[in-house]
């Protein structure tokens, strides 16, 4: 059975996992009506591992008794400035998530929930990954410059990372790891 601190706090991060794919479905479509098809179709992969993330949670809540709820969530912003200015956001976005979970963590290991803590691992080693990406894509962005062939390259790039990352999510199972 799974206490009610930690349920509410799991709870709350579903909501910040399924605004975290809305958010990046916002800046797939801003970047698709933009000419960047291969950042948009890594924000869209990206959209569909934070649905994933979230239903894993959903399901965790579930299976130890306890009920998830899914809440109503206000529209992301849909208008940037720039493809760096994108990334920018989604590094930040990502930060703001690791912090969450971390605090996710503690509520779990002051409740004594060990099993909840132990479960919130995958999201940890998950976040450092995230992180890393991101920071990696703002270097690239950084070294290909402002220039129309230099993020040409670098939007053809995104869309090899979107390709290796769909693929690996169809190797780990995707939306079937969730159960």
């Amino acid at each position: 059975m799974i206490s009610k601190n930690v349920e509410k706090a799991i709870n709350e991060q579903i909501k910040r996992e399924e605004h975290s794919s809305r958010i990046y479905l916002s800046m797939a479509s801003w970047a698709e009506r933009n000419g960047y098809p291969g950042a948009a179709n890594w924000l869209y992969v990206q959209t569909e591992e934070e649905r994933i993330h979230m239903l894993k949670l959903v399901h965790y809540i579930n299976d130890r008794g306890g009920t998830a709820v899914i809440p109503a969530l206000d529209a992301p912003d849909a208008t940037f400035k720039s493809l760096p200015d994108v990334f920018q956001q989604v590094l930040k976005h990502e930060e703001y998530i690791s912090a969450s979970i971390n605090d996710l963590y503690a509520t779990c290991t002051k409740e004594k929930d060990f099993t909840s803590a132990n479960y919130l691992q995958w999201y940890i080693t998950e976040q450092i990954e995230e992180e890393s990406t991101v920071r990696s894509i703002l270097d690239q962005i950084k070294l290909a410059g402002s220039d129309k062939g230099g993020q040409f390259m670098m939007d053809k790039e995104f869309a090899a990372m979107a390709t290796a990352k769909r693929a690996a999510m169809a190797i780990s199972g995707g939306a079937n790891a969730v159960t």
